[in-house]
């Protein structure tokens, strides 16, 4: 930049050096060192089946005549043309060859329209899946939502360039020169939304990526939240390797952390990079093993026990034998084996405890057992050490009871044994494959979702920053085959919590699929068509069936949730007893999938509504979601304008005034409740809006409506 200055001033025409000064000025300012990116022309959004109207936008279907075309006049089925910004040329269409359009930067007055809804919670809240172009739906999630949003999760396209996403109705593939400055542009407007979403005193956004974009992101990252703590996990998803030619095999993927307010990562059970421990507690072998293990290191540690055949317990305890004198000449008992300190190189070794230390062990129920070899005449014997002894004595360790034969049962106390995560992830539950696709296929038999995350990969990120978030308030708008939302039911199974989700995805084919029905004389809108999108023909199937543990034909889903195994190791001791293998038990989580959450999930579609109509204030039900969304999505909802003026459901948490001169009864009845969290008075006057306010209760959520309903939530506009 400081080159680039000097040569500015070296320019001797001052007008000439003022116009590229401003223009040089405009990018620095835009971006911050070292990413700079072009804005590219404005995102556009087509709207199938909505109708062509005078003054409107459209582009024409098949995309062989380019560019944004304004309606002039509308004559039996003819549209009169002229190119958006230009004055000239005049073109006529057919109307069916049309589709209106929607600009970014065009005003827009968005709905919510439910399309079905999944009961299986009782009085909990709902969550809610909206189809939608994900820009606009996160802008109208602004009105109930901006400030309140706990956590956002964020898997948007990589683009690998394999046709992954789409930037103004067109794919992105690997030969668009300008691809990494529009992933960056589209990018960009989304996360400046997420930023006024999130809750700014404690709340966290989690944004994953692989290696064709992660630089970029960091730097856009840095740029949009500035101030907040940022951190870069890798996360192993494909161990089996994904293949690059010439390249290294590439096996993982990576999370942002954006850390907004005081926000922390809670502690968990394991550190995320080693194989996970169970809650069992491991005990030690009596034989020693290491330095000072052999018999002559500690001539009394090394005694017969008696364990009875029948039994598998410890029947006697014998003294120790002096060096010098042969084992053998200690006397077998009737029915028990002999159960010596003897090393894997057939050497003598010695036991850990004394003979009298090892009698109290037994008698406190601190050595056990393990499965008694008849034919090598071995056992392997465990004690608690005096670690772990004093872990009981703190709390750490719990004693639950005790086995059969006299040893205690423990646990580690889950509210002590925990740490923190490191910044390399290392999970068999993280697989893309068996904790994402194939438990899709297990959900959705018969139908694919490309590259869907593993749902236990999202449950453990967000984990960390909502598991002391009973109530917290998830969003995700890349939402792709609904992951997060089935996370955050899993996440409330663990402790009975009243967290929702709200997911936002569209309704596209893949460009596959999109060739093969126009080939078939198919377009978008046509029900052909929109069965087979992502919304219609994954995400809302999946979640049905996540919550009701059936899958769409009906019958109950197979297979469990498994989040983690038993995992052979190679055991690296050096007892006589032991095969050379090791089982370490990881958390097993294997509820069948059939079972189900108890859940309630609403199904959105956003509408755009038309301007004429919100100026006649004739939209209220459209915008009836969004109020009883912005009251907590939870109870009954006011769906229509209510016949009385006012509306106050007894199942509900929130009122609406439509008529001002009604107010007093329906302040009455606002303030003769507890459980009222928000109220919508419906009027164009400030004054009168405030001179009712004053009335109601302070601590409710007291909002002023356009009397046009839909005014209020405008949305998309250039000043916005």
């Amino acid at each position: 930049m400081a080159h680039l200055d000097t040569l500015i001033a070296m320019i001797p025409d001052e007008k000439l050096k003022s116009e590229i000064q401003s223009q040089v000025s405009r990018l620095t300012a835009k971006a911050s060192f070292g990413l700079v990116f072009e804005e590219h022309r404005p995102e556009t959004v087509q709207l199938p089946g909505f109708e062509v109207a005078r003054g409107g936008k459209v582009v024409f279907k098949d995309g062989s005549t380019p560019g944004i075309w304004t309606v002039l006049r509308l004559t039996e089925g003819v549209a009169t043309l002229v190119r958006t910004g230009d004055s000239g040329e005049r073109i006529t269409a057919q109307v069916n060859e049309l589709v209106v359009i929607r600009e970014f930067g065009d005003a827009i007055y968005p709905g919510l329209q439910s399309v079905g809804s999944t009961l299986n919670g009782g009085d909990k809240p709902f969550h809610a899946v909206i189809n939608a172009e994900n820009f606009h739906a996160a802008e109208m999630l602004l009105y109930p939502y901006e400030g309140k949003v706990d956590a956002i999760y964020l898997d948007p396209p990589y683009n690998t360039g394999s046709k992954d996403w789409k930037y103004n109705n067109d794919y992105v593939d690997s030969k668009d020169q300008y691809r990494h400055s529009k992933w960056l542009s589209f990018i960009e407007k989304r996360l400046r939304l997420a930023k006024r979403l999130l809750n700014p005193k404690n709340s966290v956004l989690i944004f994953t990526i692989d290696e064709k974009e992660y630089l970029r992101a960091g730097l856009l990252l840095e740029d949009i939240f500035r101030g907040c703590n940022i951190q870069m996990v890798t996360s192993v998803i494909a161990p089996q390797g994904s293949a690059r030619a010439d390249t290294f095999s590439r096996v993982d993927e990576y999370l942002f952390f954006v850390l907004v307010g005081d926000a922390g990562v809670i502690k968990g059970p394991d550190d995320m990079l080693f194989e996970r421990k169970s809650d069992a507690v491991d005990w030690d072998f009596l034989r020693r093993s290491g330095s000072n293990a052999r018999r002559q290191d500690r001539e009394r540690s090394f005694y017969p026990i008696f364990v009875d055949v029948a039994t598998n317990k410890v029947k006697h305890v014998g003294e120790y034998i002096p060096l010098g004198t042969s084992r053998d000449e200690v006397a077998d008992m009737p029915g028990c084996v002999t159960v010596w300190p003897i090393r894997k190189d057939g050497s003598e070794g010695r036991w850990q405890l004394g003979s009298a230390g090892f009698r109290a062990a037994l008698e406190n129920g601190t050595v056990k057992l393990g499965r008694l070899n008849k034919s090598s005449k071995s056992c392997a014997i465990y004690y608690l050490a005096a670690g772990k002894l004093e872990q009981i004595k703190t709390g750490e360790i719990l004693v639950t009871g005790k086995a059969p034969d006299g040893s205690l049962k423990l646990t580690y106390n889950p509210e002590l044994k925990m740490e923190r995560p490191k910044t390399v992830w290392n999970r068999e539950s993280h697989n893309a494959r068996t904790g994402g696709s194939d438990l899709l296929k297990n959900l959705l038999p018969g139908r694919s979702f490309p590259f869907p995350k593993s749902l236990y990969a999202v449950e453990d990120a967000l984990s960390f920053f909502v598991m002391d978030k009973p109530n917290a308030l998830i969003l995700d708008f890349f939402g792709g085959s609904g992951t997060t939302a089935h996370a955050v039911m899993r996440l409330n199974a663990r402790d009975d919590g009243r967290r929702r989700s709200v997911v936002v995805t569209n309704n596209e084919v893949s460009a596959e699929e999109a060739d093969d029905l126009k080939k078939k004389g198919m377009e978008p809108g046509d029900p052909e068509w929109e069965k087979l999108g992502i919304f219609e023909y994954i995400t809302k199937p999946r979640i049905e069936a996540a919550v009701t543990g059936r899958v769409p034909s009906g019958a109950h889903a197979k297979g469990q949730y498994k989040t983690y195994a038993q995992v052979e190791k190679k055991c690296v001791c050096d007892d006589s007893s032991c095969d050379g293998k090791t089982m370490i038990t990881d958390f097993i989580d294997d509820r069948p999938l059939s079972s189900g959450f108890p859940e309630n999930v609403e199904y959105f579609k956003l509408t755009y509504e038309d301007n004429q109509l919100v100026r006649l204030g004739r939209k209220f039900e459209a915008i009836a979601p969004i109020l009883w969304m912005r009251a907590g999505a939870e109870g009954e909802r006011v769906d229509s304008l209510p016949a009385d003026g006012w509306a106050l459901p007894k199942k509900g948490f929130y009122g609406v005034l439509t008529d001002i001169d009604q107010w007093e009864p329906f302040v009455d009845a606002i303030n003769a409740r507890d459980d009222v969290r928000c109220v919508f008075i419906v009027t164009d006057s400030q004054a009168e809006f405030e001179a009712i306010n004053v009335q109601i209760d302070q601590g409710i959520d007291s909002v002023r409506l356009y009397s046009d309903y839909l005014q209020s939530f405008e949305i998309n506009t250039r000043q916005g």
